[in-house]
């Protein structure tokens, strides 16, 4: 354990920091996606209700661990099964989340170099130089082969390691507060600006209209579930360690209400963008991942008035979403490295830098197998051993306890069995479905 722990010096400094971990590339590219392939509301119906079930019980339980045991997953782990007089065990399995976060991380920064590459692209021209569909694809595969990004992922990881070095307050807090509600303002413009379009209102149509056949597909009530959970940021990971630097006043429950509704709203935001745009041209959206974003988005804006602009905004947007979440994704394994080598946060940073930066370069070829595979397979075990460890070793008291501190009346006595007898075997159920239809997330 660190002498001093450190801690964000305002509530909407931990909320803005919490909201920027969760929004991500999975809002942006994935989301609209979905709302498009599985019936529009048809699919919002069952998202709005996963979202708030996750929400209810894995974001307050993992923020409420954190809290409580002051510090990363590895220690939080091991306090608890210390409890049960087998304190090394826990630290074994504490692990996982840790290494699942730092894989993760890894991987993410290849995204972030090609979202960085393709922002400086949106200034000088190059994003849309490509001619047509074809260029753009084979501009994209060129960039998204091994070694073919460097030198634009290691200044990005740089840069998140920058910020990370001035600590809880003066750096995840700081960067979150101006980023975050600059994200918001930037997608509310396109919003507002492909409103205006010819043909916009069929996407707002298409994206509001609830298909009854959809609605009865369980696929479409399991990929709602599965957009709901990674959107969440529910790992056993992030999460818990944003907790550990809250106070024992904050109101945890309310925190995390904050947290889905505006990670919600930034997905809404962005199909309410993605979806119009493309239905100005009578395309309809099937396709999701980093083929939309940097293949038919691209191409989509270069035919739109003011397209030269459009995709300046669009990409600062989307690099602000995914630097936040890169910062969050990075934060558990400096703390570890904090918390069990007794290192100052400078050169632990640099520790998981160089790590970072050789582990990226060698991945970038094989970057959507190594983020199928953590999707998959670790999260869904991070959160569940987390929700574990908090709701069925720990127990009732130690819970309700901790998750009623700063609060000015008890949380409903729902909260207890309904994350220990829903939450953590929907966790399990995740991980489950997403081995058997090769991801859900």
């Amino acid at each position: 354990m660190m002498k001093k722990r450190e801690s964000f010096n305002t509530r909407w400094g931990f909320i803005l920091a919490c909201i920027g971990s969760a929004v991500g590339m999975g809002n942006i590219w994935m989301f609209p996606t979905r709302v498009s392939l599985y019936g529009g509301g048809a699919f919002l119906i069952p998202y709005f209700i996963f979202v708030a079930l996750i929400g209810f019980t894995g974001v307050i339980g993992e923020m409420t661990f954190g809290r409580a045991t002051r510090s990363g997953p590895i220690d939080a782990f091991g306090i608890v099964c210390e409890r049960k007089g087998k304190r090394k065990p826990g630290e074994a399995l504490g692990l996982i989340p840790v290494v699942g976060s730092l894989a993760m991380a890894i991987g993410y920064t290849v995204v972030m170099g090609w979202i960085l590459k393709y922002t400086v692209g949106a200034f000088t021209g190059a994003t849309l130089a490509p001619a047509d569909v074809d260029e753009f694809s084979a501009v994209f595969g060129s960039m998204a082969s091994a070694f073919g990004n460097t030198g634009w992922q290691v200044v990005i990881l740089l840069a998140a390691m920058g910020i990370l070095m001035f600590g809880v307050g003066g750096g995840i807090e700081k960067v979150n507060k101006v980023l975050m509600p600059v994200f918001f303002l930037l997608f509310v413009g396109l919003g507002i600006y492909v409103a205006f379009q010819p043909g916009a209102v069929d996407g707002y149509h298409y994206i509001f209209r609830v298909d009854g056949k959809a609605l009865g597909d369980p696929k479409t009530w399991i990929f709602a579930l599965g957009q709901a959970f990674f959107s969440l940021s529910v790992a056993g990971n992030g999460t818990l360690i944003y907790g550990s630097y809250l106070s024992d006043e904050e109101n945890i429950p309310a925190a995390a209400g904050r947290v889905a509704f505006f990670d919600t709203l930034a997905a809404l935001l962005a199909s309410l963008v993605i979806i119009p745009a493309m239905a100005t041209t009578g395309a309809k959206l099937d396709q999701g991942g980093p083929g939309l974003l940097f293949i038919f988005l691209p191409n989509l804006i270069k035919n739109m008035p003011g397209g030269k602009i459009i995709v300046i905004i669009f990409f600062v947007a989307v690099l602000f979403a995914g630097l936040t979440s890169l910062i969050n994704l990075y934060e558990a394994p400096i703390a570890t490295v904090q918390e069990k080598f007794h290192l100052e946060r400078k050169p632990a940073c640099a520790v998981i830098a160089v790590i970072g930066v050789i582990v990226s370069i060698l991945i970038q070829g094989i970057v959507s197998g190594w983020m199928d595979v953590l999707s998959i397979y670790i999260c869904p075990l991070g959160a569940g051993l987390a929700g574990i460890m908090l709701f069925w070793v720990c127990g009732k008291e130690y819970v309700e306890k901790q998750v009623n501190k700063g609060r000015s009346s008890h949380l409903t006595t729902w909260f207890y069995p309904i994350c220990k007898y829903v939450y953590v075997p929907v966790c399990i159920l995740v991980l489950v479905l997403g081995i058997a239809l090769g991801g859900i997330g």
